[in-house]
């Protein structure tokens, strides 16, 4: 497969496409056709390497002689709804040519060669390249947490919906328009795209479009940050002592002879490997106590400093060298997308002290992650690292870390703004929280764990509330499931009927209680993979045919820090306890599925009747307004649910229309 996109290949007939009509096209229009490809380029990136690619992609438009332009049976884009007439420099066939160039080349990124193996990464040498910028780190100006939830949807979809979704809001091309483009960029399936493109956007296209065009997605305005000043600075500086060393080894090497012991110090080797201004004790960022409520940045940067032993200057120092250059005897895990790489500067101390036999240090990078150290006091054991992602951290998220574990309790470290805090068992609904006891440094008392085998019987959480200080006085749930940063749990009510979509709220009120207690237990799946949050969106009430009960449909989505979702649909039919499991019916990775840019969702499952008789029955979300089946039964019905007569073994497919016209996507 070439490195750099294949020549602009003819959209019909036309003149030729000269470079300057090119350039004059691109140069115009330079800052849109920059934040198409930052939009259709894979977020896996990163940041600042997204950016630069999202240039390279524009630049490299005008790559090659001059090719046939697009014929007249090809959208440019239309002109602005204010009225622009019929000389709008968007509907020429130049910048069609350098559109659909800028996203064949944005979709290159996402590509391999055709004889590298499938399940394996292609590496950074045979992707297309990309600037160099030495010194600086560039990322586009943060948006608000709904341009920021849109930004972890578009990581869960392939490439190609991306372009789709940039070509039809950004660009506002008709859908045969968008459909004509991919195809002509070497998409397989340009309708799948264009369709899934318009499932992300739902109904509210004006409000996806305006945060497609904020900063959040905006390359050309960049902020800058040193992120490897440090670390280029003592490269330069390893590479000096290397060669002096090299020298010295050889001189030593023709005065001693093949015989000589003299080898170089562990300190000497280390000078060479290690950044040492990152990695000095004495220069941890250190918070002070009154920080946290005087920001409007509540996260993991605003917590103090606290333990006994944040003068140990030897402990600290063992707890960085483990992070920077782990020795055989320390064993390091680290959470699904976690960088195990050393700080490139001075990290954040948040804790050290002795907990539970051990010496215990926490720290935070000051960008993405969290850091704990642990070596046990008694000299028996080994010393152990994990790391975690943390970026994005709020209120919620960075109320708690673990500081210890056991295989039956864990210990948190509190942030400075939980003012209250108590455990409850999600299992037993009805059974106030009790208070948990907190020590002067922000440890907690040993917290029931959720148990990893056998039965479920219970499932603990902590019950915590932040401080008015922050304005910001509410009760939040949080729970282990393994991870450094315990996961917040939350809970979307059922829609009314024609009810707008309700944001998640805190699950702290009787009827998020009551639902958590019956899919608490489907937790246990995503422990140690990295979760964030997880919500519980009752998207269906269904009557049960022959009774005079209902049934809850519950979409539970847990958000990853590094953006992907997992999703279970959970069907929950009455039951005797108040803890009875719900049936998963869909289990599906890496979907957008129940978040605000899968809005829609439709599925089935077999139900048995208290008389015996079995049935499918079927709800979609509240913009549903017809449900079928199809297979080997049959049935459709008008409205979000759907209920039909069918053998214990029926094989069913499940459709949805929705309200706008379009169709809803099937979790089964």
């Amino acid at each position: 497969m070439p490195l750099h996109p294949p020549p602009l290949r003819p959209l019909g007939p036309g003149a030729h496409l000269g470079v300057k009509e090119a350039e004059a096209a691109l140069v115009e229009h330079y800052p849109r056709l920059v934040r198409l490809a930052y939009l259709t380029l894979p977020p896996s990136l990163g940041r600042h390497r997204r950016v630069l690619a999202a240039h390279t992609s524009v630049q490299r438009a005008l790559h090659g002689r001059a090719r046939p332009a697009p014929g007249p049976g090809t959208e440019g884009i239309p002109a602005p709804r204010s009225g622009g007439g019929t000389g709008d420099s968007t509907r020429t066939p130049a910048y069609a040519a350098v559109r659909l160039r800028v996203v064949r080349s944005a979709l290159a990124y996402g590509h391999k060669p055709r004889w590298w193996p499938g399940r394996v990464p292609a590496p950074a040498a045979l992707r297309p390249s990309m600037p160099v910028v030495r010194g600086l780190r560039l990322f586009p100006r943060a948006g608000g947490m709904d341009e920021f939830a849109l930004d972890r949807a578009l990581a869960d979809v392939s490439a190609p919906v991306r372009a789709a979704l940039g070509l039809r809001l950004l660009e506002s091309l008709s859908g045969e328009a968008a459909q004509a483009l991919l195809a002509g960029a070497g998409v397989a399936d340009p309708g799948d795209a264009v369709r899934a493109a318009a499932q992300m956007a739902g109904s509210d296209h004006e409000r996806v479009r305006r945060m497609l065009g904020s900063g959040e997605f905006d390359p050309c305005t960049v902020q800058t940050r040193p992120g490897d000043l440090l670390r280029r600075r003592h490269r330069v500086r390893a590479g000096a002592a290397a060669l002096a060393l090299l020298f010295v080894a050889g001189g030593l090497a023709l005065t001693t002879g093949p015989d000589s012991e003299d080898v170089p110090s562990r300190a000497a080797v280390r000078s060479v490997t290690v950044p040492g201004g990152a990695l000095d004790p004495a220069a941890l960022v250190r918070t002070s106590p009154e920080q946290w409520a005087d920001t409007s940045r509540v996260d993991f940067s605003a917590w103090p400093s606290r333990g006994g032993r944040l003068d140990d200057l030897e402990l600290l120092g063992r707890a960085l060298d483990s992070w920077a250059a782990p020795r055989p005897d320390v064993t390091v895990t680290h959470t699904p997308g976690t960088a195990v790489v050393a700080p490139a500067q001075p990290p954040q101390l948040l804790f050290a002290g002795d907990l539970g036999g051990q010496a215990v240090v926490l720290f935070h990078d000051g960008g993405v992650r969290v850091v704990r150290y642990t070596e046990p006091l008694s000299g028996e054991g080994a010393p152990a690292l994990d790391l975690a992602r943390a970026d994005d951290a709020d209120v919620t998220t960075a109320a708690a870390l673990t500081v210890s574990r056991t295989a039956t309790s864990a210990r948190y470290l509190l942030a400075p703004w939980v003012a209250e805090s108590a455990t409850r068992d999600l299992l037993a609904p009805d059974t106030p929280a009790w208070p948990l006891d907190v020590d002067g440094d922000g440890v907690t008392a040993a917290v029931p764990r959720p148990a990893e085998g056998g039965t479920c019987g219970s499932w603990p959480a902590m019950q915590l509330r932040s401080s008015e200080k922050i304005v910001e006085k509410h009760a939040f749930l949080v729970t282990d499931l393994g991870d450094l940063a315990p996961v917040h749990l939350t809970h979307t009510p059922a829609p009314g009927s024609g009810a707008p979509a309700r944001q998640p709220r805190e699950a702290t009120g009787s009827d998020a209680l009551v639902g958590w207690a019956r899919t608490a237990c489907s937790l246990r799946d995503l422990r140690r993979s990295g979760v964030r949050a997880v919500n519980n969106w009752h998207f269906a009430v269904q009557p049960l045919p022959g009774t005079r009960a209902t049934a809850d449909w519950v979409c539970t989505r847990a958000d990853t820090w590094r953006g992907p979702g997992r999703v279970l649909v959970q069907f929950v039919p009455p039951a005797a306890s108040p803890s009875a499991r719900a049936e998963v019916v869909s289990d599906r990775r890496n979907s957008a599925l129940c978040s605000r840019f899968g809005q829609h969702v439709v599925a089935g499952t077999h139900w048995r009747s208290p008389t015996g008789a079995w049935y499918v029955l079927a709800a979609g979300s509240r913009a549903v307004n017809r449900v079928a089946v199809e297979g080997s039964v049959r049935g459709a019905a008008a409205g979000t649910t759907l209920a039909v007569r069918a053998p214990q073994d029926a094989v069913f497919r499940v459709t949805a229309a929705l309200r706008d016209g379009g169709t809803a996507p099937s979790a089964r």
